[in-house]
């Protein structure tokens, strides 16, 4: 298998995990902590690449401590989640690029960690996307009418009975998880770009959040492959390709629901006409 030919399955497989997951992140507003968390572990991934270890693998170690930060700074008096994720995305950020800054010699590009490589993935990143994505559609098949509940209406499941906080953690949990399994293929920046805009795009498409489980994997891999196709096609770089991509699709969208929101059979009326009408 040639190196394309690999981008392509990973651009379908990634794409298609990112979307999944990023239509939860979406319905349950946890955009912006997927933000923080793509920017934040780029220092494990600097690190990672420093020890010649796996990218992927600083990156989850960085992810679960990063929960950890994030959730123990949102339970602080005063302070909430934005609060936290904006530490995070900041703090995170700067201490990867400081990191970088100390450590000469990478093996790995900078520009590799920040916008990733997608032509170069190895089979490892490709599985490691799989696995991510067959989790993600099996958490969702178990516990997705909790899910559902819990976002739509969640003063009626803590007044079931419910806890919300596993199911929080759980998507949480997801997110970190797609945002490592993404970063090989668009980088610790571009990642929230594969993640949103293919779940933002569903949204404005379908009515109903069965279809939009449907509608963001599709669109998520459409982007991936349409951003690699073009890296190709025009010598560009992948990463920002497909990020591109799953933006242009969010605005088609956005156009499409525009355009269907406008009246079928307005009638032009003349200005002379009306006011007559408003005399009388």
């Amino acid at each position: 298998m040639g190196y394309f030919e690999r981008a392509l399955i990973a651009a379908i497989i990634i794409g298609a995990g990112a979307g999944l997951v990023g239509s939860l992140v979406v319905v349950r507003r946890r955009t912006f902590f997927a933000q923080a968390l793509t920017h934040g572990t780029y220092p494990g991934a600097v690190a990672a690449a420093a020890l010649g270890v796996s990218v992927p693998a600083g990156a989850a170690v960085a992810s679960v401590l990063l929960v950890a930060v994030m959730a123990g700074i949102a339970r602080v008096r005063r302070q909430g989640a934005q609060v936290a994720a904006g530490i995070v995305l900041t703090g995170g950020f700067a201490a990867g690029a400081l990191l970088q800054a100390l450590i000469p010699g990478l093996p790995v590009r900078a520009e590799s960690l920040l916008m990733g490589s997608i032509l170069t993935v190895s089979d490892g990143d490709i599985l490691l996307a799989a696995c991510v994505g067959i989790v993600a559609v099996l958490c969702i098949s178990l516990f997705g009418k909790e899910i559902a509940f819990s976002t739509f209406d969640p003063h009626g499941f803590r007044a079931a009975g419910y806890r919300e906080w596993p199911i929080e953690l759980l998507v949480l949990g997801l997110t970190a998880a797609s945002v490592v399994s993404s970063l090989p293929a668009v980088g610790a920046i571009l990642a929230i770009a594969l993640i949103a805009a293919p779940a933002a795009a569903a949204r404005l498409m379908v009515r109903s959040f069965r279809g939009l489980l449907f509608a963001a994997p599709v669109i998520g891999a459409a982007a991936g492959v349409l951003g690699v196709i073009s890296s190709r096609m025009f010598e560009i770089a992948a990463g920002p390709a497909i990020a591109l991509a799953a933006t242009a699709f969010f605005l088609l969208a956005l156009g499409i629901s525009k355009l269907r929101a406008l009246p079928l059979n307005r009638v032009s009326i003349p200005v002379e006409t009306a006011e007559d009408a408003r005399i009388a």
